[in-house]
């Protein structure tokens, strides 16, 4: 599989609604899901677009690919610290894991990596940083075979 080349990938496509006041735009394709719990997905974001605001309920080793990703650290409702990685930047944040990202100018996209025994993924979070929905690999295995 060449990971630069996506165009032959079932995406799943995430937007935002009114709940959001900023501009969700971003996919996901599920490369591999093994038995085990071990996960690979890329994520591609539009041009400077974010995912949802979010935590990660599992360990998440994340390679940029292409283009420019901001990650804001967030504690306790407020921001603490924001960095900007670019192509060929890899980083592994344990779970627990709270933030928002977006794409610079031109997108980004990047491969995560993650090991979820139990299936359970991420927290999607409202400004408050209550849980609005929970993300399984079940979700978005179903997800996709929508999509594709």
């Amino acid at each position: 599989m060449k990971l630069l080349d996506t165009s032959s990938l079932d995406w799943i496509h995430f937007t935002g609604d009114d709940r959001f006041d900023y501009p969700i735009d971003y996919w996901a394709s599920v490369l591999t899901i093994r038995p085990d719990g071990h996960i690979d997905i890329l994520f591609r974001w539009e041009p400077n677009s974010y995912c949802h605001f979010h935590q990660h309920l599992v360990d998440t080793t994340t390679t940029v690919l292409q283009g420019e990703h901001h990650v804001i650290e967030i504690e306790q409702g407020k921001e603490i610290k924001h960095k900007v990685r670019l192509a060929g930047d890899y980083a592994h944040k344990p779970a627990g894991d709270v933030h928002m990202e977006y794409a610079g100018p031109t997108g980004s996209l990047l491969l995560f990596n993650m090991y979820a025994p139990d299936g359970r993924l991420f927290d999607i979070l409202d400004s408050d940083g209550n849980v609005i929905a929970p993300i399984s690999t079940e979700d978005l295995m179903q997800q996709q075979r929508l999509a594709s």
